[in-house]
């Protein structure tokens, strides 16, 4: 039986980590799995109550554990590639057909990441930026999804049980963010319902390098 956190983060969606990544050859930049499933017959937070938001945020601020991200051993490595060089440094770029996402770090070089993508129904393209950054985020399931499913949480406390994982990136103009994952095997999926998702070290790595106002490139 899944535990609470695989089950939330199925829903949404958002390596051993090496020192230096390695250079490799070049890569040219959401499968069904009705995750949303998952929530029958679960509750919510560990009193077995929903919790609700009483400030209604939108971004969601962090109010739990302030935990380490859980060791995990990702399905895709990340490492530094040759890459487009028509995106200046600092630009996200993800192919969901490959599903990969590329951070650039210099002209013609990008790290390469493995990401969960949109399931079918749920996939989008376009240019937008990071417009929020936030470690341990809370989370607020849009209206959208809650017309789905009206039995899911209104509010979840950020922390290890959080299906948004240990970072949370906002992207502008959606209601999808690029965030962490407590379910390593669903990297390199089509199983979210159109976030970003990464392992926790990734997108704790990745975290790091973005700044808010970066461009974020999504293409089929």
């Amino acid at each position: 039986m899944k535990t609470l956190a695989s089950a939330l983060a199925g829903v949404i969606g958002v390596c051993v980590l090496a020192t230096a990544p390695a250079m490799s050859a070049p890569y040219d930049p959401f499968g069904t799995n009705d995750a949303d499933e998952y929530y029958s017959g679960q509750t919510y937070g560990r009193s077995g109550a929903q919790q609700y938001d009483p400030y209604g945020s939108q971004y969601g601020y962090g109010q739990g554990a302030q935990a380490a991200p859980q060791a995990q051993v990702a399905p895709i490595p990340r490492e530094m590639v040759r890459f487009d060089s028509r995106y200046p440094a600092g630009t996200i770029v993800v192919s969901t057909s490959e599903r990969r996402l590329y951070f650039v770090t210099a002209p013609g070089e990008a790290i390469r990441y493995g990401v969960g993508v949109g399931r079918p129904g749920f996939e989008w393209s376009g240019v937008k930026k990071v417009v929020a950054k936030k470690e341990w985020p809370s989370w607020v399931p849009p209206k959208a999804m809650l017309a789905r499913r009206p039995d899911l949480p209104r509010y979840m406390a950020g922390g290890v049980e959080n299906p948004l994982g240990a970072r949370a990136m906002y992207i502008g103009g959606t209601e999808y963010r690029i965030h962490g994952s407590n379910e390593p095997d669903t990297i390199g999926q089509a199983v979210s319902s159109g976030c970003i998702r990464m392992t926790n070290e990734d997108v704790t790595d990745l975290y790091e390098r973005v700044r808010v106002g970066a461009k974020v490139v999504v293409l089929n």
